[in-house]
This record gives C-alpha cells, structure tokens and sequence, in this order.
C-alpha cells in the first residue's frame, strides 16, 4: 500500500526516477523550495513502501477575487506506476486542499496540446480547456508548442464563471495570462 504524503526537502534527491520522463517539466531547487516553504499542503509525494518515490504533485494557490484558484504546476507518476490510479488521488488531494483550505474557485493547469494522454486523464477527471495558449512551452531553440489552459470548477464557484464553451477556440499568447 503506497503513501500519499507531504514532500520533504530530501525528497529532492530521490525523484529522479519521476523527473527523468521527457514530458515531466524540471526545475531548479530553489523553485522547489519555493513552492515547498509557501504552499506546504499542495506538494505531495506518493511514495510506494519501499520507499521509492512513484510520483508528485506539485501546486498553489493564486489570483485574485473571482480568480482565485489552486493551480497545478506539476503531476507526474513514474513510468513503471502509471495506470494505477495515483495521479486520480492526487489530483483529488489538490482540489481538496484548494476548496477546503483555499477556499478557491476553481483548478487550473497548462498541458502541452500534443499530450493527448494526459488532456484525455485531465477530462475524466472533470477539467475542460479553457483557452489555448500560443507558444506557451518553449525550449529556446525556436520550437515552441501550444498548451491548453484547463479548469474544473469548485462549489463556491456555484454559477461555473471559471469554465467556457470551445475553449480551444479561444486562443491567447503567453503575456496575456
């Protein structure tokens, strides 16, 4: 039976297992730390019992008034422990924190709009897409991709102001977020 947990700070040493997958987005420590220090509840670990890490998630809570809201800055399950179900608990831990704690509206997140996998798990989970973002992921050598900003509505978001219709139609650039 795994462990669904707060991250710790040695953890950074011991998820390069997760972090090495070509879709899983790296940072440096101090954006770790960072989120770690300022929104302890919403990074978590899941850590199965033999104390590998299987996957994280990683989020916060920002905007203002109406936009209020927790946001997904990181999922990711280690290759060897997909399709079990841990990015569903974690996905549900984050809203719950950013209902319950953080009294949001609602729980966005950015994914690539080549990653049909993860877009088709974030629908089951009950997210929509918002808006496309042009060029939102860059990687410095003149190829850019566009995400797909998405959003699942929270109860005190009773009137789903935070959700459109096609929102895929509704295409930004980066400086307008």
């Amino acid at each position: 039976m795994s462990e669904l947990r707060r991250f710790k700070t040695t953890d950074l040493f011991r998820f390069n297992n997760v972090n090495l997958d070509v879709l899983t987005e790296t940072y440096n420590i101090s954006f770790y730390l960072t989120y770690l220090a300022r929104w302890p509840d919403l990074f978590c670990v899941q850590e199965s019992p033999s104390g590998t890490i299987m996957g994280y998630i990683m989020g916060k809570a920002e905007g203002r008034n109406k936009d209020w809201h927790g946001h997904v800055t990181a999922i990711t399950v280690a290759p060897e422990y997909r399709r079990l179900g841990l990015a569903d608990g974690m996905m549900k831990l984050l809203e719950n924190v950013s209902e319950k704690i953080y009294d949001g509206y609602f729980v966005d997140l950015f994914v690539r709009v080549s990653n049909k996998v993860a877009i088709g798990m974030y629908k089951k989970f009950g997210y929509s897409v918002f808006r496309r973002v042009n060029g939102y992921y860059s990687s410095g050598d003149n190829n850019e991709e566009d995400a797909f900003d998405m959003r699942k509505p929270l109860p005190r978001d009773e009137n789903r102001e935070s959700v459109i219709e096609n929102g895929e139609n509704n295409i930004v650039k980066p400086e307008d977020l």
